[in-house]
């Protein structure tokens, strides 16, 4: 079934599964933009940035994300509610931060929407995946690093028997490796990738907010990765990157012009005490 939007009126009884980008309002898609400023409703989480959000008028948005005390909007919930708004009459944007088919769960709405006869329109956006660590100065692939990339979850505990992550597969393949919401559990999946015979001295880094106003860096090995996230203080939403793209960072940031100087000297100075390591645990 086709939908036709090109750049108009976005679709009564229609469901656009949009992806944000990864929170600067400058890199939403045109097309994004334009059905955000049109569409009835738009249901969203935190993820796609608060400027993004706060754009838009309060009775044209509801917050699908994170509850009162920690608790989360069902899955199961925010399905029905798409399908309900559509079956009104509506047209309807579900937001996700980066691209909502990239660790979003569009593909399970996309799956839903279409069980209920609901038609839908997928709209493509950065990813935070790649866009976090570029603008850190991370690229993830490189001719002299890394011909390949595997994006993975963090959420899961690698400890786990039936751990849908195989970590050692991923020790074993080289090229780079990406972790999305990876940030509480990485002590674990940086003990289990060694455990693979990743190398200690792997480079790795952590990029949180990448895009957003307080974005945060955090640069070390496998060896000192954690260590290196404790003290700059990385709290989630944040994007790993292991591999030896992860030291390029270094040989760019000066002048890197998506920081500020203020951003560069903070990170030095932080950056510096969190990765070197103590000569007598080498």
């Amino acid at each position: 079934m086709g939908i036709n939007y090109h750049g108009g009126e976005p679709n009564p009884g229609t469901v656009y599964l949009v992806g944000s980008g990864p929170g600067d309002p400058g890199l939403l898609t045109v097309k994004a933009k334009r059905l955000l400023e049109r569409a009835d409703i738009v249901l969203h989480d935190k993820l796609p940035g608060p400027q993004i959000i706060e754009d838009l008028p309060e009775e044209r948005r509801i917050d699908v994300g994170k509850r009162a005390h920690g608790d989360r909007t069902p899955q199961s919930e925010i399905n029905e509610r798409l399908v309900e708004l559509a079956r009104e009459g509506k047209s309807v944007v579900r937001l996700k931060g980066g691209d909502s088919f990239v660790f979003g769960r569009g593909g399970e709405e996309a799956e839903y929407l279409a069980e209920h006869g609901i038609p839908f329109e997928v709209v493509p956006a950065v990813t935070s995946a790649v866009a976090a660590p570029a603008v850190a100065g991370i690229p993830v692939t490189h001719r002299d690093h890394a011909s390949s990339v595997s994006f993975v979850t963090g959420h899961e505990d690698p400890t786990k028997d039936d751990s849908a992550v195989d970590w050692d597969a991923l020790a074993d393949a080289g090229g780079t490796i990406v972790v999305l919401m990876g940030v509480t559990r990485l002590p674990q999946y940086v003990s289990a990738l060694r455990d693979g015979g990743l190398d200690r001295e792997t480079p790795a880094a952590l990029v949180e907010r990448g895009t957003w106003t307080g974005q945060r860096v955090a640069t070390g090995t496998l060896e000192t990765i954690v260590e290196a996230r404790d003290e700059v203080g990385i709290e989630p939403p944040a994007v790993t990157v292991i591999g030896g793209v992860a030291a390029t960072r270094e040989s760019v940031v000066e002048f890197l012009e998506n920081e500020s100087v203020a951003d560069r000297e903070d990170r030095s100075e932080s950056e510096t005490d969190a990765v070197t390591p103590d000569v007598s645990d080498s």
